[in-house]
């Protein structure tokens, strides 16, 4: 008798999982769609602003699609301030900063994968304790230090700061890639007479070359948007890069000009929400594998 009722209460019990996982899941999927919805919000009604004419943006029913679209505040904002020289200001600042945080952290992400030691030790706890420090704590000490350089108001001092600041993530990253890589490819590397630098430049370098990529484009994003380095750092207007130039778009009293404002700022978050669009699943993968204890 026992046998035969097992199948039925095997079967109930599936059923019973069945019906209560799809109301589970369908919480789920909608709770993920509140969230998109609360991260898409703000860009789009940026969008939206960007297009509006003057008379819909002092309306009190402002309304989610703009009734007369327009690209007069486009205009307006390129005549306003000098855009293109602020977003080449932030793409030279950026580039620097990304090339040169990878030629440095790929050779020190190796030594830290590769070699279990003290070096390591102290690379990974710079690593956690720089992360820990607000932009308000080191502004002074980095502003004395390149003050003493005669780099400040320059856009190679602002590029030396965003590569110090992007150094802990990129080393983190790209030492999750470095751990990937089998050891055996290096092993037969040495017996074949190839020295470490070789080895890292001819066995190791072409692998890492999602990881490499991913870290170069997340560290040109961060100086890309980064604004608390550029307005302390950078004086005069023809240096200034363009998140500082979006807030020119303020009246002394705080009245922005939201017409040109938003359309700036819609221009200067395309860069990078198409670059995060290409390389999201590298930078998750690269985090994923950087977590991921040998």
């Amino acid at each position: 008798m026992r046998r035969r009722t097992a199948g039925p209460v095997r079967a109930g019990r599936e059923s019973t999982g069945l019906r209560t996982g799809r109301p589970a899941r369908a919480a789920q999927y909608l709770a993920l769609l509140a969230y998109l919805v609360f991260l898409a919000f703000p860009f789009v009604w940026l969008i939206s602003t960007a297009f509006k004419p003057a008379r819909e943006l002092g309306s009190l029913h402002p309304t989610w699609i703009p009734e007369q679209p327009t690209l007069d505040n486009f205009r307006q904002a390129f005549d306003e301030q000098p855009l293109l020289q602020a977003a080449a200001n932030s793409l030279i600042a950026a580039v620097g900063a990304a090339v040169i945080a990878v030629v440095i952290a790929t050779p020190m992400a190796y030594v830290m994968a590769r070699h279990r030691g003290r070096l390591a030790t102290a690379a990974t706890g710079w690593v956690v304790v720089s992360q820990a420090f607000p932009f308000v704590l080191v502004i002074i000490p980095l502003f004395l230090v390149l003050k003493n350089l005669h780099l400040i108001n320059t856009l190679w001092g602002l590029i030396m700061v965003y590569v110090v600041w992007s150094l802990p993530f990129a080393l983190w990253m790209l030492a999750g890639y470095v751990r990937a890589v089998p050891a055996e490819l290096e092993e037969a590397a040495a017996v074949d007479g190839a020295g470490r630098v070789r080895t890292l430049v001819s066995v190791v370098a072409p692998l890492l070359a999602p990881g490499i990529v991913a870290t170069a484009l997340f560290a040109f994003i961060t100086a890309w948007n980064e604004f608390f380095f550029a307005l302390v750092l950078l004086k005069t207007p023809e240096k200034q890069t363009l998140p500082v130039v979006l807030t020119h778009f303020l009246g002394a009293e705080g009245v922005a000009d939201l017409g040109p404002l938003a359309a700036a700022a819609f221009l200067a978050t395309l860069p990078s929400l198409v670059l995060f669009a290409l390389i999201q699943r590298r930078i998750t993968g690269g985090m994923a594998a950087g977590a991921v204890k040998s």
